[in-house]
């Protein structure tokens, strides 16, 4: 092999190994992303959630906002944080099932119902603790639904 051969094949190779590095990096940008808007999501419907058991005491001012968030949250636009390759067969840290990208129109579905279900929270949340409460149960359904479905159980 020449030397002009052998460096096309080094600097081939090299922009290869880049382009596969930087998929490899937003693959794990997207994966951060969603997880930090799963623990959103869990900040707040936690906060529902201890109200709606009793854990802590109903306060309409505090149950608005984090519905309120829950709201905002859904209204995200995810387009960037689902792409192909970010699957908990093809990177670490994820729980998102291939399947998703199978059925990306049932998963948009389910998040319209997330969506819909968290603006019923948000009129609720600060009407009182049994209108918190009635609202809790399609919320929970909701995000179960796409969990069910689509992310892989804890290892």
């Amino acid at each position: 092999m020449t030397l002009r051969a052998f460096l096309t094949t080094l600097t081939l190779s090299a922009v290869a190994a880049t382009g596969a590095y930087a998929q490899d990096d937003a693959a794990k940008a997207a994966i951060k992303a969603r997880q930090a808007q799963m623990d959103l999501y869990a900040f707040n419907l936690g906060a529902l959630g201890a109200m709606a058991k009793g854990a802590v005491a109903y306060d309409a001012d505090a149950a608005s906002k984090a519905a309120g968030n829950l709201a905002m949250l859904t209204k995200l636009d995810q387009s960037r944080m689902w792409p192909e390759g970010s699957d908990d067969m093809s990177a670490d840290n994820t729980r998102a099932l291939p399947a998703m990208w199978e059925n990306m129109g049932d998963v948009m579905a389910k998040g319209g119902d997330l969506a819909k279900a968290a603006a019923a929270m948000e009129a609720a949340a600060g009407n009182g603790l049994e209108s918190l409460q009635a609202a809790m149960g399609p919320l929970g359904g909701a995000c179960g639904a796409c969990h069910k479905a689509y992310r892989a159980p804890e290892s």
